[in-house]
């Protein structure tokens, strides 16, 4: 959705109902965005202030985000600055995604005092800047130096790009609006003054369409206005089931543009087709004892703070998911061609025995053979019926010298064989396990899923040189009532079936902690048969087992894992008691004996 200068005109009007309230924290979550904590006639508000270049916005918000132990240098600043004082005034001019906080308050002399907060709403030029009474720039978020480039400056200008280099903010400098060459809507006297401004706009030139037609109104009418983006009229013209552009329908958009920007019709809004609906998720716990007519007054201020809060817990899950992933499947990679190496390295060994009887008859013909280099010698092979065999040499070495060196190439070969069979076992469990990684990953719904599993990998020997160069994210997991031992999170997938309970695990470690801690004995466990999955408790409550509750837990254990998508799955189970991990296995990893099977159709 389109953060645009309707957006922030209407959030801001009704931010305008909290003036007067008493700003008594200040916080900075991230890089991008500070959060205050406005307190009112009882009721404590966030006020929620974002300059991400794809998710720039203001908004109160519920959402509360966790915090650096050590507070930035700008957030220290601002809470010298702006704690005790009071929001005065929100403004916002000429549909300008910038947005001014009039803060005043008194000082410890008793002196009235006022500053402002600009917040510059302007994608990757955004900013966040604290003023003075002079207009003076106390600091801001981000410093910008003046951009001596002439030429750049003179194209962004044609561009008509508002170009936020171009101004100094820097502290102790004076603050100068941004500008742009957009024309102000609000200067607009009536409909023919709106049409004929869009006739006459250079805009229009430079289309391949010269005409105004439905293909580029919406373009038309977001380069040629500020503050009205170009989705937001796409949605107008949907709403209002405009088909074609003449001069009826282009005076219908004017009209509903217009209702909206002077009277603030939240109710109308709709961003992306996804319609402002008036119940709002808001946590009341947050917003004390708010009636339902004062919730309203903060709609949008909700909706924006939903919508953000969601896409960005989204884009943070995937970025999260994608990096862990990148790191196993980058040590995948690299046991993938270990493992290569190895059969290679096995590949040769399976000619050892020839190197062998090389050197034994070598060694039993000295006597025939002439003491010179040699580059071949044929000979009796007396284990098989004396048949002629030709033996190539090395020409450098006399013949005994060769015997000697096919011994030894033979004794080095045989080692060979004995350390590289036991290293391939070991890699091919380095890659089963790498792949049940990847599967969870895969797996993984949430960003705490992903943090658990990225805390059992940096437990692991195999990403202990990687994991060192990456920042360990750490994540508050709710541990669920079920938990035995206080040290473990356990928080496994529960289903309940004709009065059973069903526990499936949602990574190795919990797995483990499922089958080998938490479940009786008499349970029953179920797994996928050679495919990586999650492990399945069945809860028996010394009830007698149907074949149908026996079906659903192995349906289950096929529809978490990698075999979901496979038919005729098999899924072998087994009381719990027969379920064993042997010592220095991988988490995950167990055996198991007197073992039943059931195939499960898709």
């Amino acid at each position: 959705m389109a953060f645009d200068g309707i957006t922030t005109k209407v959030i801001c009007d009704e931010i305008q109902n909290i003036c007067g309230s008493r700003i008594d924290k200040v916080f900075q979550p991230n890089k991008n965005e500070i959060v205050l904590g406005l307190y009112l006639d009882g009721k404590n508000y966030a006020l929620s202030i974002c300059i991400d270049s794809q998710n720039y916005r203001i908004n109160l918000t519920t959402h509360q985000k966790s915090n650096p132990q050590v507070a930035p240098n700008f957030c220290m600043l601002l809470r010298k600055h702006l704690i005790g004082l009071k929001l005065k005034n929100v403004v916002t001019s000429n549909l300008e995604r910038v947005v001014i906080l009039e803060i005043e308050g008194f000082d410890e002399f008793e002196d009235v005092v006022s500053k402002k907060l600009i917040i510059e709403l302007m994608g990757k030029h955004g900013n966040i800047i604290l003023l003075d009474e002079s207009n003076i720039i106390i600091d801001s978020l981000r410093h910008i130096k003046n951009n001596s480039d002439n030429e750049n400056i003179l194209i962004d200008r044609i561009n008509n790009i508002n170009n936020s280099n171009t101004r100094n903010i820097l502290p102790h400098v004076k603050y100068n609006f941004p500008t742009i060459n957009k024309i102000n809507f609000l200067d607009v006297k009536d409909f023919n003054d709106f049409k004929n401004k869009l006739v006459s706009s250079s805009v229009l030139a430079s289309l391949n369409d010269t005409s105004i037609s439905l293909s580029n109104i919406s373009k038309l009418i977001s380069d040629t206005y500020n503050g009205i983006s170009k989705i937001f009229v796409e949605n107008i013209i949907n709403i209002l089931n405009i088909t074609s552009i003449d001069d009826n329908n282009l005076e219908k958009i004017y009209n509903y543009l217009l209702d909206i920007i002077q009277n603030s019709p939240t109710s109308k809004l709709q961003f992306n087709n996804v319609e402002l609906k008036k119940n709002n998720k808001v946590k009341k716990d947050y917003f004390l004892s708010m009636t339902d007519d004062e919730q309203s007054l903060f709609s949008l201020n909700f909706f924006i703070d939903d919508f953000y809060y969601d896409k960005e817990s989204s884009e943070g899950f995937k970025s999260y998911q994608s990096t862990v992933l990148k790191l196993i499947l980058n040590d995948l990679k690299k046991y993938n061609t270990r493992l290569s190496n190895m059969d290679l390295k096995l590949e040769e060994c399976t000619h050892m025995e020839k190197y062998k009887l090389y050197g034994e008859l070598i060694t039993a013909n000295l006597y025939k053979i002439e003491n010179k280099n040699l580059e071949v010698v044929t000979l009796e092979n007396y284990y098989d019926n004396n048949n002629l065999i030709t033996i190539p040499l090395d020409k450098k070495y006399l013949p005994s010298i060769n015997a000697k060196r096919f011994f030894k190439k033979y004794s080095k070969l045989k080692n060979t064989l004995e350390i590289v069979t036991k290293q391939k076992e070991e890699t091919i469990q380095e890659l089963n396990y790498l792949e049940s990684i990847v599967y969870e990953l895969e797996a993984a719904t949430s960003t705490d899923d992903v943090a658990q599993i990225f805390d059992e990998i940096s437990e692991n020997v195999l990403f202990k040189t990687t994991i060192d160069k990456t920042n360990k994210k750490s994540s508050k997991i709710k541990k669920s009532k079920l938990t035995k031992n206080k040290d473990v999170t356990f928080n496994p997938i529960k289903y309940t079936f004709d009065g059973y309970t069903i526990l499936v695990g949602r990574n190795n470690k919990e797995n483990d902690y499922l089958t080998l801690k938490y479940a009786n004995k008499s349970d029953l466990w179920f797994h996928t048969k050679d495919i990586h999955g999650s492990h399945v408790i069945l809860k028996t409550q010394e009830k007698n087992i149907t074949d149908e509750i026996l079906y659903k837990c192995a349906s289950l254990a096929v529809e978490h894992s990698k075999g979901k998508n496979s038919s005729n799955v098999p899924v072998d189970y087994c009381p719990v008691k027969y379920v064993k991990k042997p010592n220095g296995a991988k988490p995950g990893m167990v055996i198991y004996t007197n073992n039943k099977t059931i195939y499960v159709k898709s």
